[in-house]
């Protein structure tokens, strides 16, 4: 098996700005797994917030790279690469290539039924008042949207884009910058405004507040949670949990999360760092189990792959084989 490793920076539409900070471009590394005339791709960006880098994930999958051109499989990469980006990209570039190679759509292989079109929510970084609404307005026909917020003026932000979109439900993510007296303050307020999940409002290492609070909108634990060994974290304080691909390491890792969370009890979200159309084919596996979706990155981007995914005011088709699975 041949490992190429390459880097892209999609340029993104206009600048993101969450509580942590803002970008620009959402910077990927992309892996090709060739085997003859077969070809297998994966996209990943890796756990921005713990700070892995396109550098520090190419480093880490060229450390390993006579084990991947050995012939590695996904259940032997789970101890080959720690969860993140390098073992994200390499895991989905294997799922494409066994596709590929066998005439067996990806999810078939994960045994989870033909793919149906999903509803995604669209997200609206940080700005102001008037621009929150007026972006909220732009995209009033998706069904569902998600708001990036701060600490300051949270319910002023979503009342705004419930103007710009008044038949749309909203998805709240303050990243960690709300305290869960703040959550449990405001949680009626922000029923009444349209607000059906809040994404890991607080810090995951002060989120004791919200142990035993049932509120009238879920709660998701998000950065909290990377793959199944997290997810005692979470017991007694979320309804559900976010699986994004690269934290969990690949698709792989995701399914089994999805499966372990959904024994638990617990609802599902999926979600993304960032990306493109690659990026969010293997996602759309993970989808069909979730309650919540959130695969927008190429809607953010100024360019995709081609073939791309297809949306359709706030639905998400499935990705064409050429493009991956």
């Amino acid at each position: 098996m041949q490992l190429e490793i390459a880097r892209r920076d999609w340029l993104l539409k206009e600048p993101f700005t969450i509580s942590r900070g803002t970008m620009t471009t959402a910077d990927a590394v992309i892996v090709t797994l060739r085997e003859g005339d077969v070809v297998g791709r994966g996209e990943a960006y890796g756990i921005i917030y713990e700070g892995e880098t396109p550098d520090s994930i190419v480093a880490q999958i060229e450390s390993v790279r006579p084990a991947i051109e050995a012939g590695v499989d996904r259940i032997a990469l789970l101890d080959l690469l720690p969860i993140g980006g390098a073992r994200c990209a390499v895991d989905c570039a294997l799922w494409d290539l066994e596709a590929k190679r066998s005439a067996q759509p990806a999810w078939q292989m994960a045994g989870i039924g033909a793919l149906r079109d999903v509803e995604t929510a669209f997200t609206i970084g940080m700005r102001s008042i008037e621009d929150v609404r007026a972006t909220a307005a732009r995209f009033a026909d998706f069904p569902l949207l998600k708001l990036k917020v701060g600490r300051e003026n949270p319910l002023a932000t979503i009342a705004a884009a419930r103007a710009g979109a008044p038949s749309s439900r909203f998805i709240v993510d303050p990243n960690q910058s709300w305290s869960a007296a703040d959550v449990i303050a405001m949680a009626d307020q922000l029923a009444e405004l349209g607000v059906v999940l809040l994404e890991q409002p607080v810090p995951v290492d002060d989120d004791g507040g919200l142990r035993g609070f049932r509120g009238p909108v879920a709660i998701c634990a998000d950065e909290l949670v990377h793959d199944r060994s997290d997810l005692a974290k979470a017991e007694g304080k979320y309804s559900h949990i976010n699986i994004k691909l690269d934290k969990a390491g690949g698709l792989t890792e995701a399914l089994a999360l999805a499966s372990a969370a959904l024994a638990q009890g617990y609802g599902l979200m999926v979600g993304c760092m960032a990306g493109s159309s690659l990026a969010m084919a293997p996602a759309h596996l993970v989808a069909q189990l979730c309650d919540y979706v959130d695969l927008d990155g190429p809607l953010l981007q100024a360019e995709d792959w081609s073939p791309a995914m297809i949306y359709r005011a706030g639905r998400l088709t499935p990705p064409e084989p050429a493009l991956w699975g």
